[in-house]
């Protein structure tokens, strides 16, 4: 009666709980912090911004939603409590001083993102391939963000391609 977990899972069910409740709130830490950047910008380039900040905060739902669900599968509660998600959290809650420092800050998040998955993806590897197969396509979508987050930032300071 354990679901998907038969007797050949060769992963280790308390660690792997625990590596998805950090990925759990490195998302939900993005979620806010991309709600924030989308409310808190202005200027010229305000609506294509926020456009881009509020696509990436239902994104990021999308992945924290799909890590959740695989949490549970694994016989699993995913960890919501906001008291520590900040300390289970790969990325920081950064709110950024203007639409620049914003975009930099979501750009550094999405490549602590990026870090964090690729070291997930190698410790699911062959042990859990169901688990290991998310989190490579959420991985996809976070080196989009960070793309897209270049892109802005080159729309604002054209020498930036070469520094991110």
């Amino acid at each position: 009666m354990r679901g998907p977990i038969t007797s050949d899972y060769r992963g280790d069910l308390d660690r792997a709980v625990d590596v998805l409740n950090q990925a759990l709130a490195t998302e939900l830490v993005c979620v806010l912090r991309y709600k924030r950047h989308y409310y808190m910008s202005r200027g010229m380039y305000k609506d294509a911004v926020a456009g881009e900040f509020l696509e990436h905060a239902t994104q990021e739902q999308e992945h924290a939603d799909r890590i959740a669900e695989r949490i549970t599968q694994l016989g699993g509660a995913p960890n919501f409590n906001p008291e520590g998600m900040a300390s289970r959290s790969h990325s920081e809650y950064k709110e950024g001083d203007g639409m620049i420092d914003m975009i930099k800050e979501n750009l550094v998040a999405e490549r602590v993102a990026i870090e964090s998955y690729r070291e997930m993806v190698k410790f699911f590897g062959e042990n859990d391939p169901t688990t290991r197969r998310m989190l490579e396509s959420i991985l996809a979508v976070e080196e989009e963000h960070a793309n897209d987050m270049v892109d802005l930032l080159e729309q604002h300071e054209p020498s930036v391609r070469g520094e991110a």
